[in-house]
């Protein structure tokens, strides 16, 4: 996104930044996104990225939670005070109470990579106000956005069960909390949207002034292009950790059926990221909890 007055090095006030983002006076050369006068942004997440009004909700309790920690030691009041915002946010009435210019199709394009070096652009329904992107099968205590897709679904739109190591990630798409309430049915899930290997969101300029993400449970009020700007998200697969893990685990190479459709595997997808990628770019992600290489002076950073 465009650098905000104040300087290059200085404290970004209107964005409060996970921990796990930082901030770069510069990227690469070579790196198709740099631009003068332009912050880079990098980071990871282990579970999710979301943006739109779960984040809103997200982002309100946190608030609240920063100006009165000690309204928020039980894990009960923390619950029905998450349930109040809900209400209070609209979430639950979103179609009366949520202007549909800020619905995620009106805020963003978004791509979607699902062979490398291919980017085709993802229709989103115009009800859709809170998308999610999983790396893994668990969202908002433990429940799973997108489900286990039929034969007739992976048959004709080549999805896939969300297994923990295939690569890929899920894209699940909310109307609002009722949609999300489904969840809690033995077989309810979120709209799916698409599984890929990166996903990038374009945001349209002047569409509104600000959204919010959060990455892992953390949101921030992110700034939107307003006149000429660009803002842009691109999320990709980084890596991959030795985990232990439970029977019932969806690992591809613990369960994997030879009747689903094949991806490209992980060994060609590594091989094609590290010819394209700066080093500099690979040293980021979920790997030794997004560590700020050495070599970076941590006053530059926000």
């Amino acid at each position: 996104m465009r650098a905000l007055k104040g300087g290059p090095c200085d404290p970004i006030a209107p964005l409060e930044l996970p921990h796990s983002l930082h901030k770069f006076q510069r990227v690469s050369s070579g790196d198709e996104l740099n631009m003068e006068g332009y912050d880079t942004f990098r980071g990871g997440f282990w579970n999710y990225f979301s943006m739109g009004m779960d984040a809103q909700i997200s982002y309100a309790f946190h608030s609240e939670r920063k100006l009165h920690p000690e309204k928020f030691k039980n894990q009960l009041v923390n619950q029905s005070t998450y349930a109040k915002l809900g209400c209070t946010q609209g979430w639950f009435c979103a179609s009366l109470f949520h202007p549909s210019s800020k619905n995620i199709a009106q805020l963003a394009k978004v791509k979607i990579m699902k062979k490398h070096g291919q980017w085709q652009e993802l229709h989103l329904p115009h009800s859709i106000r809170s998308i999610v992107c999983l790396n893994l099968p668990s969202f908002s205590g433990g429940l799973n956005p997108w489900g286990t897709p039929n034969s007739n679904k992976i048959r004709d739109r080549d999805l896939t069960p969300p297994f923990v190591d295939d690569g890929l990630i899920e894209v699940v798409g909310f109307r609002d909390a009722w949609h999300g309430l489904i969840l809690l049915a033995p077989k309810g899930h979120g709209t799916r949207l698409a599984q890929a290997h990166r996903i990038r969101f374009e945001f349209h300029k002047g569409a509104a002034d600000h959204t919010y993400m959060r990455i892992d449970g953390e949101p921030w009020k992110q700034p939107l292009p307003i006149d000429d700007d660009t803002v842009m998200v691109e999320i990709s697969h980084h890596g991959q950790v030795n985990m232990l893990a439970t029977h019932d685990c969806r690992s591809k190479s613990l369960h994997h059926d030879p009747s689903l459709p094949s991806h490209h595997s992980e060994e060609d997808d590594s091989d094609e990221e590290d010819s394209t990628q700066d080093p500099e770019y690979m040293k980021f992600g979920a790997a030794d909890t997004f560590k700020i290489p050495d070599e970076i002076d941590i006053s530059h950073l926000s």
